[in-house]
């Protein structure tokens, strides 16, 4: 087994768990890692962000596993086709569709099986019969061509080992003139190399993450337009987390660093002639 599939592989298990938990204890907001959002000093809750007030929001479906809520910043309209990549157990794609209303249509693609029955059990107790969810990977998406007026994505990009694989299905789906916004975990600077190689870091957001500008630039080569950053949010690691990986000399490195990971909402724009 490579690499990316022991990635994907130690993803689909901590969300497949998450699923039999339903996200009790998760403390982790992108996927149960180790617990960053508190400890013994502080309370850091830096990922999750408030739903309820949302139209469509479906408590059984809020796992508290974003980063951004990406349909804030997502010009979606009545009418819309909207894919939601990583959708997890519906929470934006059932926001969305409050908004493309019956004439729409959303689809939610997932990889881990128990999400996305956990995704269409949610679907059945709304009614809808224009939500979809279906099992696919991100870097080979089961929709066709020029589907998509709008993707949208909460932070799950940067559990995704082939980032230019991805944004280059993003394109493929999207129609000519659509776009995405993706809200996702980024870094400034150098994150050290002992806290990227732990498999649950990964699936908790932070060691998948890369620098701010890396990211950009993948969207850009992939030919996307109008690329915006509409917020960011600063995220704090707590010292008890990064000192269970780092020697005392390493942590004072750390510390002196000019290092910083934060979450991001983006959004591109598919050229218009393109494809």
């Amino acid at each position: 087994m490579n690499n990316s599939e022991q990635i994907k592989s130690k993803v689909r298990e901590k969300y497949s768990q998450i699923v039999e938990d339903e996200g009790v204890g998760c403390g982790c907001a992108c996927g149960c890692g180790p617990d960053i959002t508190s400890d013994s000093e502080s309370d850091y809750s830096i990922f999750s962000e408030n739903y309820e007030n949302l139209d469509g929001y479906n408590p059984d479906a809020d796992l508290s596993l974003g980063c951004g809520i990406p349909t804030e910043f997502a010009g979606i309209k009545a009418a819309n086709t909207v894919v939601d990549l990583g959708s997890g157990a519906g929470n934006d794609c059932f926001v969305a569709r409050s908004i493309v209303g019956e004439k729409g249509e959303v689809i939610g693609v997932d990889m881990t099986r128990e999400m996305i029955k956990k995704a269409r059990d949610n679907a059945k107790k709304t009614g809808y019969k224009n939500v979809k969810f279906r099992l696919g990977e991100i870097e080979n998406l089961p929709v066709t061509s020029n589907k998509a007026d709008v993707v949208i994505s909460n932070c799950v990009l940067n559990l995704v080992p082939d980032k230019h694989a991805a944004f280059n299905e993003i394109i493929r789906v999207l129609k000519p003139g659509g776009h995405f916004t993706i809200s996702d975990v980024v870094t400034r600077g150098q994150i050290p190399e002992k806290l990227r190689e732990q498999a649950e870091l990964y699936a908790g957001c932070v060691a998948g993450a890369i620098e701010k500008e890396d990211y950009l630039s993948i969207i850009r080569d992939t030919g996307f337009l109008d690329i915006q950053v509409h917020k960011e949010k600063p995220v704090e690691m707590p010292d008890s987390l990064v000192k269970s990986f780092l020697s005392d000399e390493e942590f004072k490195i750390y510390q002196s660093a000019d290092l910083g990971i934060f979450s991001m909402t983006v959004s591109a724009m598919k050229p218009k002639s393109c494809c």
